[in-house]
């Protein structure tokens, strides 16, 4: 798992279309929450993580995960075993359904998106469309 410079998590996309569902708008596996909850204990000053979503990358948009201090007015608030992911409020209906794991294996560590909404990918997985 990196995280570089910017503010943003590496975030790579899975589509999925058989999802154990816990949230209608977004849940966690018990192994990201793990991560989160590790990530956090290194940042007192931060409440959880952010989701959302960017115009970037091949196929048009792209998830951003960040440490974030509070809440934003319109974010959405989903909290699951002690911890708080918000949900940016213009990647609300682009995330409906989702889950958000995070897995490891010999050469990488990421988060990984399981949406149902997703039409199509890029050769890489990095950006998705809807």
């Amino acid at each position: 798992f990196c995280i570089s410079s910017s503010p943003y998590f590496q975030a790579k996309i899975l589509a999925s279309k058989k999802q154990k569902i816990i949230s209608a708008l977004f849940y966690s596996t018990p192994s990201a929450v793990q991560k989160i909850k590790q990530l956090l204990k290194d940042k007192p000053d931060h409440v959880g993580v952010k989701v959302g979503v960017r115009t970037r990358g091949c196929n048009g948009l792209s998830y951003t995960l960040e440490y974030t201090k509070s809440k934003g007015d319109s974010d959405e608030e989903v909290v699951q075993d002690g911890v708080r992911v918000f949900i940016e409020k213009k990647a609300q209906l682009t995330l409906l359904g989702t889950e958000m794991d995070y897995v490891e294996d010999k050469l990488s560590s990421e988060f990984v998106f399981n949406n149902p909404n997703i039409k199509g990918t890029c050769g890489c997985g990095e950006s998705f469309n809807i």
